[in-house]
């Protein structure tokens, strides 16, 4: 993702000259190189992407060059997918404008999205969550639009069900992940508390992120939190990227805004988004959020032992589809997942996430029900 400000990328420098060679002659075939005063290689801070800031004789822009479809797609259906989200994500006021396309070739296999450069620092927890909160109800309250004009994004008749099937589809992964007995054990417990249906999901589901962990804002001078990673969206359940925003395997993942959120800072991330939505939190109900956030934690888990038995693969060729290959990325991004993927699969953190849930679904019972926003 994008950082606070360019600055060189702590690679091997033929590696990032490699990639800048590539970008320039793209950027040339398609007539954008002329306004770039400089080109500089970007820190390696995600497994789906690699990024250089554009300096221009206008706004700058932010090359994303991907390393990977996250969605599974082919690379020209991922570029259409990701710039669809860029897209429709702009429109809510908190995310990068959409510049254009580098269509995959023999420089860039996969392609290159053109964003706007945001300058931002590193969102800080828990001084920014109701910036996040605001980010995100931006992105929620965009109207969906008619059932023709969704694709390509994903947008399922039953979001929750979708949303269950994809984290019992990582869960194949957990037999082959190395966990201890007690870990898989806590793990299969929380599965086989997922409900099957959630009532009234269809009706719920919005314009979301499906990758909405603080890590993935910068927030501006003016306060503004702009999501700056934007390839997953879907028409799903808001509730999905509440929980992705501030459950502990996200707020604890980037180094820059690590944090540990208390119940009470989690309840009140929640009410500034009810209250940034307006009338429209009516249709999202605690008790939906409560399991959307058990689904969002389960994802996050199943995708740890996903990873766990993906990366040691060769990266793929052609380079199409999905690819968690530990070649794509720094050894010392690497390093940095497994070390956060080993802690979250640990049982002590396991027993962890199960009790916040519990103490958040007993103060939801003793709450009154949410009928709109906060005073």
């Amino acid at each position: 993702m994008p950082e606070t400000s360019p600055h060189p990328a702590d690679t091997d420098r033929r590696d990032a000259d490699t990639l800048l060679a590539r970008l320039t002659r793209a950027l040339a075939r398609a007539g954008e190189l002329a306004a770039v005063r400089e080109l500089t290689a970007m820190a390696d801070t995600g497994l789906a992407h690699w990024h250089v800031w554009l300096h221009r004789s206008g706004d700058d822009l932010v090359a994303r060059i991907p390393k990977q479809s996250q969605m599974g797609l082919p690379a020209r259906d991922n570029l259409a997918y990701q710039a669809a989200c860029f897209a429709r994500a702009a429109v809510g006021g908190h995310a990068p404008a959409l510049h254009g396309r580098l269509p995959p070739d023999a420089d860039l296999p996969r392609g290159a999205l053109l964003v706007e450069a945001i300058v931002g620092r590193p969102a800080r927890l828990p001084e920014d969550l109701a910036a996040i909160a605001r980010s995100l109800a931006g992105l929620h309250r965009l109207p969906r639009p008619p059932v023709a004009e969704r694709a390509p994004l994903q947008a399922p008749d039953d979001p929750w069900r979708a949303m269950r099937e994809e984290v019992l589809g990582q869960a194949a992964a957990l037999p082959e992940a190395g966990l201890g007995a007690e870990a898989r054990r806590l793990i299969e417990a929380q599965l086989a508390a997922l409900p099957d249906r959630l009532p009234g999901a269809a009706g719920m589901a919005r314009l979301i992120s499906f990758d909405a962990h603080p890590g993935n804002f910068l927030v501006e001078a003016g306060g503004r939190a702009v999501l700056v990673d934007l390839e997953k969206c879907r028409y799903g359940l808001p509730g999905f990227d509440l929980a992705h925003a501030s459950l502990y395997t996200s707020t604890t993942w980037d180094l820059a805004s690590r944090a540990v959120l208390s119940l009470d800072q989690v309840a009140g991330f929640h009410d500034h988004w009810r209250e940034a939505m307006g009338m429209e939190a009516d249709t999202h109900p605690p008790d939906a959020l409560l399991a959307c956030r058990r689904a969002m934690w389960l994802w996050s888990l199943t995708w740890c032992a996903k990873w766990r038995v993906a990366q040691g693969r060769r990266p793929r060729h052609p380079r199409d589809g999905e690819d968690w290959s530990a070649a794509l990325s720094e050894e010392a991004l690497v390093a940095h997942v497994r070390g956060r993927v080993d802690h979250y699969l640990e049982p002590a953190t396991l027993r962890r996430g199960r009790d916040e849930l519990d103490a958040l679904a007993a103060r939801s019972s003793r709450s009154p029900r949410h009928t709109g926003s906060p005073p």
